[in-house]
């Protein structure tokens, strides 16, 4: 069977680091086995989920070099949930049950206070037919749970039942479905709950690895019984270490902590996001890789750690860094307008690349080098009258600077920082920067000429 894996956001707000973590890990898998990615939309929350959202998600990920082989959207699939529903009903695996939230929370605290679990107690389940017609008639509409198989014949009686699998990350794993309270499924509105849907479409989809953060582990088992009793076989699951910021705070669409737009505007690298989010928490080095063939041959599922990972801003700027510096000018361009550095950005850019964390940064650079620059420090003035007698004469090239500055040096006597820091700082307005050698015939005798007493 071909490997199959899906990755479903609800288009509630833009994607964060940790939401791409998941992608980019079931992309890798599928990648490095010849298999599908899918991407789902669980969109049935009609309130929240908006249009423009599901829209920066597919931007997103297409930024980050990931390409869906199929995009769904759950609420082009509601029949399917329907039918599912229906066929549990049946079977007599789903029950109406009609409390109030306000009376399921009043129950909850009632078992607080008697130091039992907050487990719902399948009270619905003792009602008769004819109760059930006299709520109804009240105009309580039920919502339905699903009956875990936590007991031998009496399920008011449930017992210690555990369902296991074999986490492709964590190993061995096991919930005990006595501890948990019947899932609802079927909300008041008749609408499939995520827990039903998500189990459905991934039956129908033939998804054969789920691979999602630690937080859904707890799901598992309820999503294993779920599998069973709609006569399909549950996939291979893996659950990853969750991502926090630098302050080990965890991550929210919400509050829009690191969102993949955010962090595209403020023109960091995708490969460089890529491979922090993938190998941080992992096995090996974090390093930036050129593209997704190396991070794929790097990825291993098996190697994730089970400890929190954090995403430290200043190890993606460094990160970043690392990609532009080896940054080749074919590869830049296409960032850049035609007009871009005066046309002249394939000198310009090989000058720069090795002080820039970002490359926009190559522009505001090329303003101010093109800029006039604060006037020359006085205490130099005459010092940089010398140097404007003694620039050599005709074009400006690579040389110029070596030979202007030996003649310079030799006329004055002066060396090392006292002999280039004056005079970069009248060329340019800055004390470091890019090679003085490349920068030079970048800006021309003329400039040179005008930045000298």
């Amino acid at each position: 069977m071909t490997v199959t894996v899906r990755f479903a956001p609800s288009p509630t707000g833009n994607i964060h680091i940790g939401n791409a973590r998941t992608a980019l890990m079931n992309w890798l898998f599928a990648r490095q086995r010849g298999g599908r990615f899918l991407l789902r939309y669980d969109d049935t929350d009609a309130a929240r989920s908006k249009r423009e959202f599901a829209d920066q998600i597919a931007a997103d990920l297409a930024w980050l070099g990931i390409a869906p082989d199929a995009v769904y959207r759950q609420s082009e699939r509601l029949a399917l949930y329907e039918t599912a529903a229906q066929g549990l009903r049946q079977s007599g695996h789903l029950y109406p049950c009609y409390e109030t939230a306000g009376e399921l929370e009043l129950r909850r605290k009632r078992q607080a206070s008697l130091g039992k679990p907050p487990l719902y107690d399948r009270a619905a389940l003792r009602l008769t037919q004819g109760e059930r017609v006299e709520l109804e008639g009240k105009g309580r509409k039920p919502h339905w749970r699903f009956r875990l198989p936590n007991f031998d014949r009496d399920p008011l009686t449930p017992r210690r039942t555990e369902i296991g699998w074999n986490d492709l990350i964590r190993g061995p794993q096991a919930v005990d479905l006595a501890s948990l309270s019947d899932p609802v499924l079927v909300r008041e509105d008749g609408m499939a709950t995520y827990t039903l849907s998500s189990v459905v479409d991934d039956i129908d989809l033939q998804v054969t690895h789920v691979i999602r953060g630690e937080d859904h582990v707890a799901n598992t088992g309820v999503q294993i019984a779920i599998f069973s009793a709609l006569g399909a076989v549950a996939p291979a699951f893996a659950h990853h270490n969750l991502l926090t910021n630098a302050s080990g705070e965890g991550l929210s669409k919400r509050l829009g902590s690191l969102s993949l737009k955010s962090l595209a505007a403020d023109g960091y690298e995708p490969m460089a996001v890529a491979s922090l989010a993938v190998l941080t928490g992992g096995a090996g080095i974090v390093e930036p890789l050129a593209d997704m063939d190396a991070l794929a041959a790097r990825f291993d599922l098996a190697g994730v750690s089970t400890s929190a990972a954090k995403f430290d801003v200043a190890e993606l700027d460094r990160l970043n860094a690392r990609l532009v510096h080896r940054m080749e000018w074919r590869e830049a361009a296409p960032r850049f307008g035609p007009d871009a550095f005066g046309g002249r950005g394939a000198e310009f850019w090989p000058a720069v690349r090795e002080n820039l964390s970002r490359a926009g940064g190559a522009l505001e650079l090329w303003d101010r080098f093109m800029a006039a620059p604060a006037a020359a420090d006085p205490a130099n003035r005459d010092y940089l009258r010398q140097a404007r007698a003694l620039l050599p004469a005709g074009d400006v090239g690579a040389e110029t600077w070596g030979r202007w500055t030996a003649d310079l040096g030799r006329a004055t006597g002066r060396k090392g920082r006292d002999l280039y820091l004056p005079l970069r700082k009248a060329l340019t307005g800055m004390d470091h920067g890019p090679d003085m050698a490349r920068l030079l015939p970048l800006i021309g005798r003329e400039r040179i000429l005008a930045r000298l007493p």
